[in-house]
């Protein structure tokens, strides 16, 4: 079982910078970054191949969210700059062990979840 702990959220202004961090307690193939907003449904933001540091992004962050890993920590980075209201949410850090050829981008392909942290980006 991976234990998946994120911190590194909070309050900023419009167009600031929020760096998340992820750290899992065990080997992993992939980790991610998933977020929702109040209302809708979760969101894939971010995720990152740990084999070859593959990445893939959703449309909405894209040029804006950077996701890194180290792998000595085991741990996963979500910098996010020119923050948006519209970035205000509850993200979600995902990990899962299962190897795959491809970065993976959907809620079912990650066994574990840690508990969220909240960003809200104030106008």
């Amino acid at each position: 079982q991976v234990q998946v702990v994120e911190s590194g959220g909070g309050l900023v202004q419009a167009g600031g910078s929020l760096r998340l961090s992820c750290a899992a307690s065990g080997r992993t193939s992939a980790m991610g970054w998933f977020r929702q907003a109040p209302g809708k449904e979760r969101e894939f933001a971010a995720a990152i191949r740990w084999t070859g540091a593959s990445t893939s992004y959703a449309d909405g962050v894209k040029g804006r969210f950077t996701i890194s890993r180290d792998n000595a920590e085991n741990t996963v980075y979500l910098q996010m700059n020119s923050l948006k209201p519209e970035d205000t949410a509850v993200y979600y850090c995902a990990a899962t062990s299962t190897p795959r050829t491809f970065v993976p981008r959907t809620s079912s392909s990650y066994d574990y979840w840690g508990q969220g942290t909240q960003v809200t980006v104030s106008s």
